[in-house]
């Protein structure tokens, strides 16, 4: 044949392969590959709910026309699925949901690059076993669903995969070791799914990974020896697991880490880093909270002036606080509660001139404290309790650091009546907790001012005379625990606080063990819609309950025992229907238990003895649950749990 008849022969197929291809939107092919087609169909016939509309609109062989599918200009083919439950816009940012199955003939589409059905909340089957015949997947982005079984070992074929997002579904079984042959990988997310075993020694292999997040599974065994091998590593999160052994040295190596979490396991031994000056330059955040580390904090962690937030809290360290730490120019939050730290605050802690939170509770750390601290300008928040600094009074610069809000101060040792000074602090106080003191005299009057104040905590000291009606002014209070003092008279001016907010502003009340006579009538006046946890027990209150105890509509503790209450079992009780602890006893009740306590379905936790009552105890679940001890002590009560009623 002539060159101009083998021209000839070209161009109708050339104008036949045009006028099949129409380019919309740069990518878009009329015919549908038939293998691609199949996949998608099927995909779309094991969805039963799409929120968003997007597969009621795959309809016809045009595939690549459809929403969220993507297609090669020169082979047709579907490269890209983009079905992703968050659906952003210029103007807002819909939440959309599928619920279905996933479909296994999705791996039908082995030219697929993308897959990204990430967020859909209802997805549910498994990953196919089949996911390796996409070897062209680069991204593939399924968190976010109801995925349940294993990951397949076939997924180490994807060599192509550079991100991979399991996270947030219900996956369970070993992690592969495929997965380390997946060494063009750079973000693998795995968290909160139901994981177990160890992570596989092949996860060093994968060297261009920077980020790595198993957090919240059930992973066991050591961290790898040889982590450190994964030195574009910035983010490595290993938190909320079950390992154990020690933290590996081969963590200096990681010279990208920025943040690095291996909280909440049960890691033990010495934190073995930085060893030497100018390892991992870049970590800026650190939580080692929660596991069982010893020995003393190393010195080295000066060297790390990146870091801005770190946490030790809850371990086994001891020895005193490295001066060290005066050099971490940048760090806003230090957390060291709950561990055996002993000596003094090192002076070089009011260096740290960008801290927000410091909390050393918990320890061993003795007095006095530094006036160095004064220099902490931006401190917002300062935690010191249960510690063995016998302070005797507060610091006056204290009350002076322009940024306090929140003062924890229980434990502390300090004498005498509640300071003056905290009455006019730069910052207006949020938070006071002087609980577990020596402090005498009544709550002074001046204390209704701190109108900003949500949290205050007098409990456990010598607290008398009664609660001033000043306190009525605060309007945003929502945990008030005065327990264990000898506070007396009414606590009437308790329940008008927060009047002013919608349902008001009170969530938790504890006045136990004090010497109350009066007051729980007062309930009605106020607005207690939002009050969670009441706890009136141990007083010398008596009278009868207020009906309006009903307002209580958020109620899932009520504790009222040892008091003086008699008269009948007031039914507005039985309205309570969030309540899951009741307390009685030791009281003066008497006629029967209202027939209308068998309403508290979520009723967990009961306890009536040592009163009047009288009569046969309601038949029915949840009283048919408790033991007799919740009822003994009433003599005239009778049946189940307790003897049969004679007839």
């Amino acid at each position: 044949m002539t060159k101009m008849g083998c021209q000839m022969l070209w161009l109708p197929l050339a104008l036949t392969l045009m006028m099949a291809t129409v380019s919309t939107g740069g990518s878009i092919v009329e015919e549908c590959d038939p293998g691609d087609l199949k996949g998608l169909a099927s995909f779309r016939g094991g969805i039963h709910m799409d929120t968003s509309g997007r597969l009621a609109k795959w309809v016809g062989r045009r595939c690549c026309r459809w929403q969220g599918v993507s297609c090669n200009n020169e082979t047709g083919r579907v490269t890209e699925v983009h079905l992703p439950g968050f659906i952003s816009s210029v103007d807002f940012v819909f939440q959309s949901q599928m619920e279905g199955w996933f479909s296994p003939s999705i791996t039908l589409l082995t030219s697929l690059e993308v897959l990204d059905l990430g967020g859909l909340a209802g997805l549910s089957g498994r990953i196919p076993t089949s996911i390796g015949l996409l070897k062209n997947l680069r991204k593939l982005y399924l968190y976010g669903n109801k995925l349940r079984g294993s990951v397949p070992e076939s997924i180490g074929k994807l060599l192509k995969l550079e991100e991979l997002h399991l996270h947030e579904n219900r996956l369970s079984g070993f992690l592969p070791p495929t997965l380390g042959c997946l060494k063009n990988l750079n973000a693998l997310l795995l968290h909160s799914n139901r994981f177990t075993g160890s992570i596989p020694a092949s996860f060093s292999n994968l060297t261009n990974l920077m980020h790595l997040d198993l957090h919240a599974n059930s992973i066991t065994g050591h961290i790898p020896q040889n982590i450190g091998d994964l030195q574009l590593l910035k983010e490595l999160d290993l938190s909320d697991n079950l390992l154990n052994g020690e933290i590996p040295a081969s963590v200096n190596n990681l010279t990208s880490i920025s943040v690095m979490y291996l909280d909440a396991n049960h890691l033990e031994g010495e934190i073995p880093f930085p060893s030497n000056y100018g390892q991992m330059p870049l970590l800026g955040f650190l939580r080692l909270q929660n596991n069982q580390l010893g020995g003393k904090i190393p010195p080295n962690l000066g060297y790390l002036v990146s870091l801005q937030r770190v946490s030790l809290e809850n371990n086994k360290l001891e020895g005193a606080i490295p001066s060290s730490l005066g050099n971490l120019e940048a760090l806003t939050e230090l957390y060291l509660n709950g561990n055996k730290l002993s000596g003094v605050i090192p002076k070089s802690i009011g260096q740290l001139s960008h801290l927000i939170l410091l909390t050393l509770s918990h320890n061993s750390i003795q007095g006095p404290l530094p006036n160095e601290m004064s220099a902490l300008q931006n401190l917002q928040t300062l935690d010191l309790s249960f510690n063995s600094l016998t302070l005797n009074s507060i610091p006056r610069w204290v009350a002076k650091l322009p940024s306090l809000s929140r003062i924890y101060l229980a434990g502390c040792g300090i004498k005498g009546q509640i300071p003056d000074m905290l009455k006019s602090t730069p910052s207006p106080i949020q938070e006071l907790d002087l609980s577990a003191n020596d402090l005498t005299g009544g709550i002074p009057a001046w204390m209704g001012s701190l109108t900003q104040l949500y949290s205050l905590n007098l409990s456990r000291n010598h607290l008398s005379s009664s609660i001033p009606a000043s306190v009525a002014d605060f309007q945003e209070l929502g945990v008030l625990d005065l327990h264990s003092n000898n506070i007396t008279a009414s606590m009437e001016h308790v329940f008008k606080i927060g009047t002013s907010f919608p349902g008001g502003s009170l969530t938790y009340v504890d006045l136990s063990d004090n010497s109350f006579t009066s007051g729980i009538q007062q309930i009605s006046v106020g607005t207690l819609e939002r009050v969670v946890y009441l706890n009136l027990s141990h007083n010398l209150q008596e009278g009868k309950l207020p009906t309006s105890m009903e307002k209580l509509k958020a109620l899932q503790s009520l504790d009222l025992s040892y008091n003086k209450f008699g008269f009948g079992l007031v039914e507005a009780l039985a309205n309570l229907s969030h309540l899951e602890t009741l307390k009685l006893q030791r009281n003066q009740f008497t006629g029967r238990i209202p027939a209308e306590f068998l309403n508290l379905k979520n009723l967990k936790d009961l306890d009536l003895s040592d009163n009047l009552l009288v009569g046969e105890i309601p038949a029915g679940r949840p009283l048919s649950d408790f033991p007799q001890s919740c009822f003994t002590g009433n003599t005239g009560l009778c049946g189940k749990p307790l003897s049969p009623c004679k007839s």
